[in-house]
């Protein structure tokens, strides 16, 4: 399916993804996508339960092959380089390419420093350099004030808000390029939730962000790109403000106008 996109922007994508097919056993979830997603930006993904949106993501990093009887053909390109290359470590890869899930997943027998760092371990870093590592993460997690004095304490132990910060700060801490999002304020409240999306607009400004959403509202308000599935096709892909304004495809306006999903 051709889906217009500006071809001038393509040389500068942080990600490309050509003719990407995956699914599961002997079900196709995902039929051909083509998309590009540019640096230091927001690319939200839309579109209604079981479209393929988490497939998607879970692509972009090489998770999906985790999957028992999961398949994938196709590309995707991380600066020019194809992930699915033999010669790509799926585990320093990523590092690059970070995720952060719909629920949070604090680590539950660790402290909070401890959630942190866990991805440092194979990283043999001095006590000083973690600390530094520690403080800079939650700080640009927007949590450092909350847990400062309680750094030895359970990351259980914070509120759901939380927990997704100390996940995505635990997510910052390998220094990744690009930090993918499946539905991060699903289970959240609006509070938490507009402090995610606050933060958002601060990471922007140093990593490429993917994030999936059910919220038509959160993804005008955090994103700057938009791209709408639909039973495992990319239907429609725009600046934000261009698709919620004036949609190109009439199941792209049906579905923002409530007609179905």
């Amino acid at each position: 399916m051709e889906v217009s996109q500006d071809s001038g922007s393509t040389p500068m994508a942080k990600i490309s993804t050509a003719n990407v097919v995956a699914g599961f056993g002997n079900n196709e979830v995902l039929h051909g996508i083509e998309l590009y997603i540019m640096p230091k930006s927001i690319t939200a993904i839309i579109g209604p339960s079981g479209c393929g949106k988490s497939t998607f993501v879970r692509c972009l990093n090489r998770m999906h092959e985790l999957t028992p009887s999961a398949h994938i053909s196709g590309e995707v390109l991380l600066d020019g380089q194809n992930i699915y290359d033999s010669r790509v470590d799926p585990v320093k890869l990523r590092r690059r390419v970070g995720m952060v899930f719909q629920k949070p997943n604090p680590f539950p027998t660790m402290s909070i420093r401890q959630n942190v760092l866990a991805g440092l371990r194979l990283t043999k870093k001095k006590k000083a350099e973690e600390e530094q590592v520690l403080e800079k993460s939650l700080r640009d997690a927007a949590l450092w004030d909350e847990v400062k004095d309680r750094l030895d304490s359970p990351g259980m132990g914070l509120s759901g808000g939380q927990q997704q910060r100390l996940c995505i700060a635990r997510s910052l801490a390998v220094d990744p390029e690009v930090l993918l999002m499946d539905e991060p304020c699903s289970a959240l409240d609006p509070i938490a939730t507009a402090r995610i999306e606050d933060l958002l607009q601060q990471l922007r400004e140093t990593l490429t962000i993917v994030i999936v959403t059910h919220n038509m509202q959160q993804a005008t308000r955090v994103s700057d790109q938009t791209a709408f599935f639909l039973s495992g096709d990319l239907i429609e892909v725009a600046k934000t403000t261009d698709l919620f304004r004036a949609p190109k495809n009439k199941k792209t306006e049906d579905y923002i106008t409530g007609k179905f999903g």
